[in-house]
């Protein structure tokens, strides 16, 4: 029997002179993407995922199954095909979780000019997707939605591949969907692009289950004001999301590492 103790630590060496550097800047930005989630509140444990492909190949970047969103760094991503192959990942016996390529391989394969997937279980979230009628458009954040969001039935954990196709179906060619009585996702062009996504989404969400626990008469803007409002608030119709928002993210990452306890995203 083999009695040597499980490799479960975190600390890695850097792979920083191991990998190109499209892939090193992928995994920085992951890496990244993971701690701001983490920073604005919607994680959940050790679960979850956000996918980043790295440019110019089929592989993508994940996280290990086992680690705090706040505990991971560049090095410590694992690195996969579509499939949910493992190409490369630090030396331990943390894995990836299947549902991580289910979901997330299933958007990526489908859809090429993806490159970033995220998914998320929070509260407010949650809620949502248990609610019959689904994100209503209730303020101004809310309202970038109108007709650009899916629609995902639950069909218990996402571990079946042949739920693959209807994830596909069901997203369409939005960047943004609720997945019924489970939870939100989002996707984009960018990694930047998709977590701004998710921050909206998400905020939409906790302003719907205020708004609706307040039990007071709730208002809707116009038919029309919706959706002249939603195509402004289209990537197409102005600047990309996350352009000027993500450098300013990174640098309060950088700012609240000085007092963190865990190892800095970017080694």
């Amino acid at each position: 029997m083999d009695n040597a103790a499980p490799r479960f630590g975190t600390a890695w060496p850097s792979i920083r002179d191991e990998v190109s550097e499209a892939e090193w800047q992928a995994r920085l930005d992951l890496a990244a993407c993971y701690r701001l989630v983490d920073a604005y509140g919607m994680t959940d444990m050790i679960y979850n995922h956000i996918t980043l492909r790295i440019p110019g190949t089929e592989h993508l970047l994940i996280n290990l199954y086992g680690l705090l969103y706040k505990e991971i760094t560049a090095t410590s991503l694992a690195k996969i095909d579509v499939e949910g192959n493992i190409v490369w990942k630090p030396d331990t016996d943390y894995g990836i979780n299947k549902s991580g390529y289910v979901i997330h391989g299933a958007i990526h394969k489908a859809r090429p000019e993806v490159s970033a997937v995220l998914h998320t279980h929070t509260r407010a979230g949650m809620a949502v997707a248990a609610m019959k009628e689904g994100l209503l458009p209730l303020n101004q954040t809310a309202i970038r939605f109108v007709g650009h969001l899916g629609y995902h039935d639950y069909e218990g954990p996402a571990i079946d591949l042949s739920e693959r196709e209807r994830i596909v179906r069901d997203l369409g060619p939005h960047d943004a969907m609720v997945m019924r009585n489970h939870g939100l996702l989002t996707c984009g062009a960018t990694l930047q692009q998709a977590f701004n996504t998710m921050y909206q989404l998400e905020m939409s969400c906790r302003a719907q289950v205020d708004a609706m626990a307040a039990r007071a008469e709730l208002t809707l803007p116009s038919a029309e004001v919706l959706e002249r409002t939603a195509h402004l608030y289209q990537p197409g119709a102005r600047r990309p999301y996350g352009v000027l928002e993500w450098h300013a993210m990174l640098r309060l990452l950088e700012a609240e590492q000085k007092s963190s306890g865990f190892p800095p995203y970017w080694v």
